[in-house]
């Protein structure tokens, strides 16, 4: 099922990248954030990169990086590889089930991966695969987006978009961030919390 959200229409150039506002709005934070926690180079695994806004800016932004977007959607490559375009630090996309159990198999290590705006989306089940497979391939995660907390949305935008999402399907929607933080644990990965703008959060993680 296609759903609704709020970059559905993002428009799309004569190269062939499209243009996500929320991609816009929340680049700068969340490079400002990438450049307080990650060590000066590295491999970035990248979870459902869309329009491959983010690969773009956080690799320019991050000259010792190396990044390899991943996306669900096949069609979503086109727009990740122009945004790529001109930067050898970006590896070719792949197409990547994250939500499937195992699927981090045959991907090999990365010294970090960052999963933006997907939790939400999809269910506890695949929420749960996704992150035991981050936890398998990247000591350091940066997990960014909306969250509950303590069962509660903070702010009634977030009470709002959390709904449409149950409308569309029941089974999705904000995740609680402890029960995010129990997930990581089960894996050997304890987390920083830092609050970002509009009420979300990035959950960064560290192994102990």
């Amino acid at each position: 099922m296609s759903l609704r959200l709020p970059d559905s229409g993002a428009e799309t150039d004569a190269e062939g990248r499209r243009h996500a506002p929320s991609a816009v709005r929340n680049a700068a934070p969340i490079l400002a954030l990438l450049h307080e926690v990650l060590p000066p180079e590295g491999r970035m695994l990248e979870l459902a990169s869309g329009t491959g806004q983010h690969a773009r800016a956080f690799s320019d932004g991050l000259p010792g990086w190396h990044w390899q977007p991943t996306d669900l959607n096949p069609d979503n490559l086109t727009s990740i590889r122009a945004w790529s375009a001109g930067q050898d630090r970006i590896a070719p996309p792949r197409v990547l089930d994250a939500g499937r159990p195992g699927w981090q198999a045959g991907l090999g290590c990365f010294d970090a991966a960052l999963v933006v705006n997907l939790l939400h989306l999809i269910t506890d089940t695949q929420a749960a695969a996704v992150l035991a497979g981050l936890a398998a391939v990247a000591p350091r995660l940066v997990i960014y987006g909306p969250f509950l907390r303590d069962g509660q949305t903070t702010s009634s935008g977030d009470e709002a978009f959390h709904a449409s999402l149950r409308a569309q399907d029941p089974a999705i929607g904000y995740k609680d961030v402890h029960w995010v933080a129990g997930q990581l644990r089960l894996h050997g990965h304890d987390l920083q919390l830092h609050e970002m703008p509009a009420n979300n959060l990035a959950l960064v993680t560290f192994t102990v």
